[in-house]
């Protein structure tokens, strides 16, 4: 629910605006509240975690994205869209934050992932089919809105009803370590393994805020973008069980390397292919594919090397890394688009996957028994 809701939103909403001639700027600026909405969950999150539980955090998350989604289509006011971006924002990162917590502590360290490659391909399969919501606007621009809402009413009754109401792993030494002190430690053992969640966030805000404005000032349709969008999960969805596998095996820093050097020359080939839709859909289903477990393998690795008793904290760091990204994103490309080439978004896209993996060779890990 959370990938369809926000693979829904930012393509339909960047749409709406460039349709009405704003600037890709402002339009990017306007995309990253929701991740505003994000990072101020994320501040918060551990803390209410602690007070509430899984089962209610989950809850709660699910009941914000329910209450904002249909009045999108009831309001044309940008101030009040901003507001409820930044609810659904919230919302999500509450979803985010609970169940891939609850999934890593629940699971064995050999079958860690396995199975968060399996959270993994959910969020990917929402994040697929999201914009598709596009090709239900001449229905009426309320259509996707209300159905997404309606369908996370339904997934809200189903945590309410099913999942058990536990609580995180806290002991007195945790407790007693400064919160300055506990995520400085947690960088400094697991800097590398918290990058991927600031990559994955750079890059699905660039991709569902930006890339309609890309497509639409480079000649492609709106129903070529969105069902070129989709093609980007579906490679994830091909590879994230595959890549988990592997990182189960072989480790998950080589995994981690080598999909962000495979996807950052695909990135940085896009801008060659034109508005060519073959060559563009073949471009993001192998990046999909290759970057697209970034954030649920970062989560794994760190969960290898932190103690068992630190993964709220780093899950807080990875919701905030995940938000920071977001918002840098559409800003980022909003603004290398008005100002220079609309190529650039792909080509700075591109290298900060390369960087990442130049940055791989540095960090030395200390491994735990979790």
């Amino acid at each position: 629910m959370s990938g369809l809701s926000q693979g829904l939103l930012l393509p339909v909403l960047s749409i709406f605006m460039e349709e009405r001639g704003i600037s890709s700027s402002v339009n990017g600026l306007h995309a990253a509240s929701l991740y505003i909405g994000s990072f101020a969950m994320a501040l918060v999150a551990e803390r209410l975690l602690g007070l509430a539980g899984f089962k209610k955090l989950l809850f709660s998350g699910l009941v914000m994205v329910f209450v904002a989604l249909p009045l999108f289509p009831f309001v044309s006011d940008l101030r009040i869209w901003l507001l409820l971006r930044l609810l659904v924002g919230a919302g999500d990162s509450a979803i985010h934050f609970a169940s891939q917590l609850w999934l890593l502590l629940i699971s064995p360290p050999g079958q860690r992932g396995r199975n968060i490659s399996i959270y993994g391909m959910s969020y990917g399969l929402g994040f697929s089919l999201g914009p598709l919501g596009i090709r239900l606007l001449p229905y009426g621009e309320w259509v996707p809105f209300v159905l997404l809402s309606f369908l996370t009413a339904l997934i809200a009754i189903l945590v309410y009803h099913q999942m058990p109401n536990t609580y995180p792993e806290t002991t007195e030494s945790v407790k007693e370590r400064g919160q300055t002190r506990k995520y400085a430690l947690i960088y400094r053992l697991a800097w590398f393994a918290l990058l991927p969640s600031l990559m994955y966030g750079y890059m699905e805000a660039s991709m569902n805020s930006n890339f309609p404005i890309y497509g639409l000032r480079t000649g492609l349709s709106s129903g070529q973008i969105s069902t070129l969008l989709p093609f980007f999960g579906i490679g994830g969805l091909i590879l994230q069980l595959p890549l988990g596998f592997l990182s189960d095996r072989f480790g998950r820093k080589g995994v981690l390397m080598a999909a962000g050097v495979g996807g950052g020359i695909l990135f940085l080939l896009v801008p060659l292919c034109g508005n060519n839709y073959l060559s563009l859909a073949l471009l993001f289903m192998g990046a999909g594919g290759l970057v697209g477990s970034f954030f649920s393998l970062g989560l794994a690795y760190a969960a290898d090397i932190l103690p068992r008793n630190l993964l709220p904290a780093a899950n807080v760091i990875a919701s905030f890394h995940f938000s920071l990204g977001s918002i840098i994103g559409p800003n980022l490309g909003g603004s290398v688009m008005e100002l220079g080439s609309v190529g650039l978004l792909f080509v700075i896209l591109g290298s900060t996957y390369l960087l990442f993996t130049v940055s791989g060779i540095f960090f030395r890990p200390k491994l735990t028994k979790n």
